[in-house]
Formats: structure tokens, C-alpha cells, sequence
């Protein structure tokens, strides 16, 4: 072989080692790209679930996650190390693994926002049907209420005009109002934007329909009785 035909050969070796090594050098390039596109990506998704976190925790009294970081002299510096990390690991493998985390935090707040449109009392009841629970309770405690002042005016201890006034005024608006104000605070989701239904018509007939029937019905029951 000539020495023409050597360098030729030479040539040639060498043009095919450069265009593998500018593929391989495109395709480094491109995963490089990826890399850092998912990374951004996540660090996205993770700005969006924190600020969605802070509103949450804002939602229910809790104090921001993020805090500024503390200035002056004894102020720490250095970034934290997991000592678990493995520095030869593949980034891919492990940009997987934190988008599986993501996916997963994801989830966990989907299901803490489905939980914070649900009032704290009774969550699984319709507002009409938690409206009424409420209320006739709230009427129930009144008519108890309302047999203490009974048992009292039997021994001279309240009049009949005070007794009459409170079975027919006074228990079923605290009744009422008492059923009110536990709707307002229990019975309003962490998430609500606007006022949760009361229902005060019907929270109002119900007490102040039940406390004077529960003392017809007492007294009836005592005339049977004897």
C-alpha cells in the first residue's frame, strides 16, 4: 500500500471517529436539554404546590412554610447534604424519581383542597339536612333548659310570668341564635368564598316551634299522669 493510500485510510478513520464523536456529542447535548427542561419543569410544579400550600395553610390559620433566610455573621452558608446521596447516580434515573414525588405531592394536595371545601361539621351532610341537625339540637338544649326552669318554678324559685317568658321568648331565640352562630363557625369550609346558607326561616320555626311544644307536651303528660 502506498503511503497515499495510508494517509486516505487515515483520512478516513478519522472522519468517521469525528462525525461519532459530533453524534455522540448532539446527543449528550440533547439529553443535557432534557435534563435541565424537567428539572424547570418541576421546580414549577413545586413553586405552584407551595404557594398552593401557603394558601391552604393560610386558609386554616397556619403560618407560611417559606421563611427569609437569617442574616448576619452566624448565619448558615452552606447548603445541607443528604448523606444518603449517591453522586454517581443517573440523572435521568433520579429526575424520574423526584417527578415521582411531585406526582405524589400533587395528589396530597388535591386531596387536602377536597377536604377543605367540606365544612368541619358533620362534612358528609347537605347544608339543608346540617342546617336542621343544628337547629333542632340547639332547640333540644333549650328544652332542657326549659324543664329546669319548670322543675324550678314548682318550688317557688322562678315565677310564672319569668317561666312564660322564657319558654315563649327567651329559650328559642338563644336557641336560635345559638344554632346560628355554631353554623357560622363550624359549619363554614376552610375554603369558602362566600357565606355558607343558614337557613334562618326555617332554623327560627324550628326553635321556636319546638321549646313551647316540648312544654305542651310536659304538661300534658303530667295531667295524664295524674
Amino acid at each position: 500500500m502506498s503511503t497515499f493510500d495510508e494517509y486516505a485510510a487515515a483520512v478516513r478513520q478519522l472522519s468517521v471517529q469525528v462525525r461519532e464523536g459530533e453524534r455522540g456529542a448532539a446527543a449528550e447535548a440533547e439529553r443535557r436539554r432534557r435534563l435541565h427542561a424537567g428539572v424547570a419543569q418541576l421546580g414549577q410544579r413545586l413553586a405552584a404546590q407551595g404557594q398552593r400550600l401557603d394558601q391552604l395553610g393560610e386558609a386554616i390559620g397556619l403560618p407560611p412554610a417559606t421563611a427569609a433566610a437569617p442574616d448576619g455573621p452566624d448565619a448558615v452558608t452552606e447548603p445541607a447534604v443528604d448523606p444518603g446521596a449517591d453522586p454517581d447516580a443517573d440523572p435521568g434515573v433520579v429526575l424520574e424519581e423526584a417527578r415521582r414525588l411531585v406526582d405524589e405531592a400533587g395528589l396530597r394536595t388535591r386531596e387536602v383542597e377536597a377536604l377543605a371545601v367540606r365544612p368541619e361539621l358533620l362534612p358528609t351532610w347537605s347544608p339543608a339536612a346540617r342546617a336542621v341537625a343544628v337547629y333542632v339540637a340547639c332547640a333540644a338544649a333549650g328544652v332542657l333548659l326549659m324543664l329546669v326552669l319548670v322543675v324550678a318554678s314548682g318550688v317557688g324559685l322562678v315565677s310564672g310570668f319569668t317561666l312564660g317568658a322564657w319558654i315563649c321568648a327567651g329559650l328559642p331565640v338563644l336557641s336560635f341564635a345559638a344554632g346560628w352562630l355554631i353554623l357560622g363557625r363550624w359549619g363554614r369550609p376552610a375554603l369558602a368564598t362566600v357565606e355558607p346558607p343558614r337557613f334562618v326561616p326555617l332554623g327560627f320555626v324550628i326553635c321556636v316551634a319546638l321549646v313551647p311544644t316540648a312544654y305542651c307536651a310536659s304538661l300534658l303528660l303530667v295531667r295524664f299522669l295524674r
